[in-house]
């Protein structure tokens, strides 16, 4: 009698796991390392746990190439990518201002080459931006980019190492619009950049179309009015074999997207960097405010 009692307590306890395999799933969750990653990676997280899967945060793991390398080989289920990004730095194609086509190229090069799967885009379109001081701009008439060259001789543009030789950094900007700045101070942070900015040690810097200086009245961003830079889509990408084993993971992660856009993602950076909140409770309290956890 004990015997059967215990065949049963099996068999029912494997028609359990059979049937909610979101409880028994752990899911690596992986970001880049800067805040905007980490504020997403965060509401992945939160999202999972809140939809039975236990979750193990590897946040902060570095740039483009080690967080494409830590999901390839399995460190991490997931994290936070940007379609610009993957198609510059990992499928090396050709770039186009076609948000439609640069997530194609992504997801179809992703999916046959590493088995990975990019889920729908957020709202969220971190692409590149040139912005100056807002009064500077105004005085001289400055809206777009094409108007920014007729000037540029006599400016002093501040920008990463990266963007002097980056085909969609100084040299198309020389080539599509003909700008040619005095000078080009290099940055490292992004913050002393629009530190730089702001006490008019360079006239013009370019930036992220998400950074949360952005959203503030000092600085205007100037129309790319000529589409030289990518579109930058945020999405989740996931191991394949992880959302063939639990579909759910899916829908989960998609459920944010409709609330993400740049205004948004620009108060959140603020909130981490200017304000000094923990990441984690900035997306916990968003996820909230909008009703994806209670």
């Amino acid at each position: 009698m004990k015997r059967l009692i215990l065949s049963a307590i099996a068999v029912a306890a494997s028609a359990a796991a059979a049937l909610t395999p979101a409880t028994a799933a752990t899911i690596k969750v992986g970001s880049k390392n800067f805040t905007e990653q980490y504020i997403l990676a965060e509401m992945y997280a939160a999202l999972l746990e809140h939809a039975g899967f236990k979750v193990e945060r590897k946040i902060n793991l570095g740039g483009t190439l080690i967080a494409q390398q830590a999901l390839t080989t399995g460190q991490i289920d997931l994290y936070p990518e940007y379609t610009g990004t993957a198609l510059s730095a990992v499928v090396k194609g050709t770039m186009s201002p076609d948000p439609a086509k640069v997530y194609n190229d992504v997801k179809e090069f992703y999916a046959k080459n590493f088995n990975v799967a990019w889920l729908k885009p957020t709202g969220i379109n971190n692409t590149y931006v040139i912005l100056m001081r807002r009064e500077a701009a105004d005085a001289q008439g400055l809206k777009t980019l094409t108007d920014l060259a007729k000037v540029s001789p006599n400016l002093v543009l501040g920008a990463g190492s990266e963007f002097a030789d980056r085909p969609d950094g100084l040299p198309g900007l020389k080539r599509i619009y003909g700008i040619a700045f005095k000078d080009n101070k290099q940055f490292a942070k992004l913050g002393l950049r629009y530190d730089a900015l702001s006490q008019k040690d360079i006239d013009v810097a370019n930036g992220s179309a998400t950074d949360w200086q952005i959203g503030t009245k000092d600085f205007k961003v100037l129309d790319d009015d000529k589409g030289l830079f990518p579109p930058y889509y945020v999405a989740p990408i996931v191991r394949q074999q992880v959302l063939d084993a639990n579909p759910k993971v899916a829908e989960v992660l998609e459920s944010l997207g409709s609330h993400l856009d740049n205004d948004t993602m620009r108060v959140l950076n603020a909130k981490v960097e200017n304000d000094h909140e923990e990441p984690k409770d900035v997306a916990e309290d968003f996820l909230k405010e909008k009703g994806l956890l209670p």
